[in-house]
């Protein structure tokens, strides 16, 4: 597929937006590969995901950006525009565990993800190889008292590399409010589903002791609220009496690995919506 422009719209539901939005592509000669729509009719909450070649379009990326704005409050919608060959910039938060950015690591390397890694933050220095062996800056922030202060640090780092989404690869430390508010709805996390039964150290542990039937992992946005944000991503698998507590830990991180790159995935294709506690997936 060549380069393609994709439209997200929100707005409140109403007649004719989907006739006003394809209509106005259609008249700058825009041929749509791919449109997807949700109504929440409960909320009267209308979203969108339009995608079209970008060969051929009439507009110019600079026309386009002044005519979306005169659309935008005709229809009275929020409108935002991507280009499909502008790679999202991706920061990577990890503490000592290594699955997760191995994984988003090889997954980028292979072309699977479609995005840069500028660079890696970590509160722990185990990690530096890792991003040495793949060329991508290594920022160690011990975390400890100090931590409001090594926050405006990463903030400032973030900026300078114009971050557009902050994944947190098993970063084994909570962000706080004033953090999450500079990045809203642009922070995922990854962790097992075991909350909030067995919460704490050594959960698998836990999970074993009490003969769990099924083991999970949860990918969702990160909110002042731990673990609480809403859920974008979530797998599960069936163990038995016979699997031993490594084996739960293996099997659970491969559910990590695998939410997680699937919430980063549905992100840089611009695929996901907040609704209030809710994502919606077009």
């Amino acid at each position: 597929m060549g380069k393609t422009i994709i439209l997200r719209i929100q707005s409140a539901d109403k007649k004719g937006l989907v006739a006003s939005v394809t209509g106005f592509i259609f008249k700058h000669k825009g041929n749509i590969i791919r449109l997807d729509q949700y109504t929440n009719s409960v909320d009267n909450k209308f979203f969108m995901r339009v995608e079209w070649e970008a060969k051929g379009f009439a507009l110019s990326k600079d026309q386009l950006q002044k005519e979306l704005p005169k659309l935008a409050r005709t229809l009275g919608i929020s409108v935002q525009v991507f280009y499909s060959d502008e790679l999202p910039q991706v920061a990577l938060f990890v503490s000592k565990y290594d699955h997760c950015l191995f994984d988003l690591l090889l997954r980028v390397r292979s072309g699977e993800l479609a995005m840069e890694i500028p660079l890696i933050i970590s509160n722990h220095p185990d990690l530096e190889d890792v991003a040495n062996m793949f060329s991508i800056p290594f920022y160690y922030f011990p975390s400890g008292k100090h931590n409001a202060t090594q926050e405006k640090n990463i903030l400032k780092e973030l900026r300078s590399a114009n971050v557009d989404l902050v994944v947190l690869a098993r970063y084994m430390q909570v962000l706080s409010k004033g953090f999450v508010e500079q990045y809203p709805w642009k922070v995922i996390n990854v962790h097992h589903s075991f909350l909030p039964a067995f919460s704490g150290a050594k959960p698998y542990h836990q999970a074993y002791a009490r003969g769990v039937k099924v083991i999970g992992a949860t990918s969702h946005f990160v909110t002042e609220k731990l673990d609480a944000g809403p859920i974008i991503e979530q797998e599960t698998i069936k163990i038995s009496h016979e699997d031993s507590v490594e084996d739960l830990v293996m099997k659970g991180r491969d559910l990590e690995r695998k939410v997680l790159a699937q919430a980063v995935q549905l992100f840089i294709q611009h695929r996901l919506f907040v609704d209030g506690q809710r994502t919606i997936i077009l």
